[in-house]
C-alpha cells in the first residue's frame, strides 16, 4: 500500500489546480452530476474538463487510501488488498501474453501503479496514456523511484485521440479506465488502430448489469452516485462494451463477469462491515479518521478550501459501489479480451 501521509494527502489535494480555486473547482466539477442537476450529453460533450477536474480532486485522497494502483480486484480467501490488487495485474499480462522487450500500452494509466507492477513482471516496455498532467508528474516521480524510468513513460494525451501511428503497440490494456470515455466505440478503435494486427487488447471494465432498470428511482441514484464518485459520463451496460469492441474491429477472445464466482466480492474493502488492518484507511474508522482528519487539515489551511467537499462525493460512490454490488448486483466488473 501506499506510504502517503497526511501532510502528502493535504499537499497533493486539487492536483495541478491552484489552491485557491479548488473550491470553485469541485462546485464544477459537482455540477456535471444529476445529484446537481446535471446532464448526461453535458457530461460526454465535457469529458475531457469533467475528468480532469476529478483525478486533479481525488489522485491524493486515492493515494492515500488505496495505493498507486487505482482498481478493484476479486480476492481470495486469506488475501490482503495488495496482494489481490498484483495478482489481478499479473493475470492480466498473462492473458495478454507479453513478452520481454515488447512495447505495451497502458490506456488510462493514472499514476503508474499497473504500469510498474505489469513492467516488472514481464520485462515489457509500457507506455502509460494520461491526460491529467498531475498524475503523469506524480508517476514519472515514482517511475524514478522504481527504476523503471528507463523503460517506461507517459504520454499525456486523450484516448480519444491517441498521438501514435498505426500498428505501434504489441498489446494494449485499459484497467477500470475507459469507463471515462464519453463513447466506448470511439476509444475502442483507437486502441485498435494502434494495436499491431493480430495483437490482444484486455480490458477490466465498468458496467451496469442487466438487472439495471433505468426506470427504477433506487437503482438512477445508486448509478449517479458511482458517476458523481468516479468521474463517470455515464456507465454502460455489459453488452454495449461487448457491441462496441465488435464494432471497433475486436474479435472477442473472452469475456468474464469478475463478480460471479470470486470467493471474495471486489466491493469488500469499501464495505463498511468488513474490517482489515492491512488495508485500515479504508474501514469505516478508517475512513472516519480521514474525514475529521481532513476537516482539522483544511480548517488550518494545510488542505484547501473544498478538500471535505471532495471527500464527501468519495463516500458517495463508496456507498453506491457497495449498494450496486452487494444488495442489488446492478454494477460490476468486467473482463474483456479481444484481438
Amino acid at each position: 500500500m501506499s506510504k502517503a501521509g497526511a501532510l502528502d494527502l493535504a499537499s497533493g489535494l486539487g492536483g495541478k489546480i491552484q489552491k485557491d480555486e479548488v473550491l470553485s473547482a469541485v462546485e464544477k466539477y459537482e455540477k456535471y452530476h444529476v445529484c446537481y442537476g446535471g446532464e448526461e450529453e453535458e457530461r460526454k460533450a465535457n469529458y475531457t474538463d469533467m475528468v480532469n477536474k476529478y483525478y486533479d480532486l481525488v489522485t491524493s485522497f486515492y493515494e492515500f487510501g488505496w495505493g498507486e494502483s487505482f482498481h478493484f480486484a476479486p480476492r481470495w480467501k486469506g488475501e490482503s488488498l495488495r496482494e489481490s490488487i498484483k495478482r489481478h495485474e499479473h493475470f492480466l499480462a498473462l492473458q495478454l501474453g507479453v513478452k520481454p522487450g515488447q512495447k505495451v500500452l497502458d490506456v488510462g494509466c493514472g499514476i503508474g501503479g499497473p504500469l510498474r507492477e505489469i513492467a516488472r513482471f514481464s520485462s515489457t516496455s509500457v507506455t502509460g496514456l494520461n491526460n491529467n498532467e498531475y498524475q503523469i508528474t506524480r508517476g514519472r516521480e515514482l517511475n524514478r523511484i522504481a527504476g523503471v524510468d528507463k523503460t517506461c513513460d507517459f504520454v499525456k494525451a486523450d484516448f480519444m485521440k491517441m498521438p501514435f501511428s498505426d500498428n505501434t503497440f504489441d498489446a494494449v490494456y485499459a484497467i477500470e479506465a475507459t469507463c471515462h470515455a464519453p463513447d466506448a466505440l470511439g476509444c475502442y478503435k483507437e486502441i485498435y488502430r494502434v494495436l499491431k494486427p493480430g495483437q490482444c487488447f484486455a480490458a477490466y471494465e465498468w458496467c451496469m448489469t442487466d438487472a439495471f432498470d433505468p426506470k427504477n428511482q433506487e437503482h438512477q441514484k445508486i448509478k449517479a452516485e458511482i458517476e458523481i464518485g468516479d468521474g463517470l459520463p455515464d456507465i454502460r451496460l455489459t453488452t454495449q462494451c461487448l457491441e462496441a469492441l465488435k464494432q471497433a474491429g475486436f474479435e472477442v477472445i473472452w469475456e468474464k463477469d469478475l463478480a460471479v464466482g470470486s470467493p471474495l466480492p471486489w466491493y469488500l474493502p469499501l464495505d463498511t462491515s468488513h474490517f482489515s488492518l492491512s488495508s485500515f484507511r479504508l474501514t469505516a474508522l478508517g475512513r472516519f479518521i480521514t474525514k475529521n482528519m481532513v476537516k482539522a487539515l483544511e480548517f488550518v489551511g494545510l488542505a484547501p478550501k473544498g478538500s471535505q467537499r471532495v471527500q464527501a462525493f468519495l463516500e458517495q460512490a463508496a456507498e453506491g459501489l457497495v449498494d450496486g454490488g452487494k444488495e442489488r448486483d446492478l454494477h460490476t466488473h468486467v473482463f474483456l479480451l479481444g484481438s
